[in-house]
């Protein structure tokens, strides 16, 4: 079961209860939702404590990760109380086509740029990925340790289009767009566009959902967290997600 963090602020002289954790109903996902009273003046002492005895009443109720606020700075905390944020890499991964796009096109890159995309194995994201971007693009790397070729041939087959294997370190590096499932070390990352999916403090632009469902997105979450436990639970589809422009975009 997933879990909710969010923060209270103060009563206002009212008294109040530091933490409390109830189930909740959300887009009719079964939840264990944890209030921890925050407040400007709150000792970073005491909202450390109240976030460990969150931690601990969740895992207690059944969660084992969950939906923190945004810019959450107690990590420590929570795995004390054996609990772990929601992971956003599956999330990253299955949207990488419309965040390169997004990217390209806040850089004002067009439809000839080349992409590259690099990861430790064939995986079904980034089968899904590569033919995305080939179906649109013409010059599309990829470079995998197996099976690039086998995925070009089905692609030249299935939709006529060329898929560039076995690219080398240069022609990575001068891509414009790089995505990467997987950390290289050994690339030196100064392309326009470079989306490590891999990393789950990367910064992401705005995903937005149609209005109905804008409408019942709770507040005081991390919107990444929360879209990732939602596709996960089978509520919400990665195409009803839209990516907006990066910031500064």
């Amino acid at each position: 079961m997933i879990g909710v963090l969010t923060w209270t602020p103060p009563a206002g002289g009212i008294r109040q209860k530091s933490v409390t954790v109830e189930m909740r109903s959300l887009f009719h996902m079964r939840v264990a939702w944890a209030a921890v009273a925050k407040g400007p003046r709150t000792p970073e002492a005491v909202v450390r404590r109240r976030v460990l005895t969150a931690a601990r009443r969740l895992r207690k109720a059944g969660t084992g990760r969950l939906v923190v606020p945004e810019a959450f700075t107690y990590g420590k905390q929570l795995e004390k109380g054996g609990v772990t944020p929601v992971a956003t890499v599956p999330l990253r991964r299955a949207l990488a086509a419309d965040l390169a796009r997004a990217g390209m096109a806040a850089r004002g890159l067009p439809g000839s740029a080349r992409v590259a995309v690099a990861g430790d194995q064939l995986s079904g994201e980034l089968v899904r990925t590569v033919t995305e971007l080939a179906l649109g693009h013409r010059y599309v790397w990829v470079d995998v340790p197996y099976g690039a070729e086998a995925l070009a041939n089905q692609l030249r087959r299935e939709y006529g289009v060329s898929l560039l294997t076995v690219p080398s370190r240069a022609q990575l590096e001068e891509a414009d767009v790089l995505i990467l499932f997987a950390p290289r070390t050994d690339l030196r990352r100064k392309n326009p566009v470079v989306l490590p999916l891999y990393d789950e403090t990367a910064a992401l632009p705005p995903l937005l959902l149609p209005p109905a469902l804008e409408d019942q997105m709770p507040a005081g979450c991390s919107r990444p967290q929360l879209l990732a436990a939602m596709v996960e639970g089978g509520i919400l589809r990665p195409g009803q997600i839209t990516v907006g422009s990066p910031a500064g975009g």
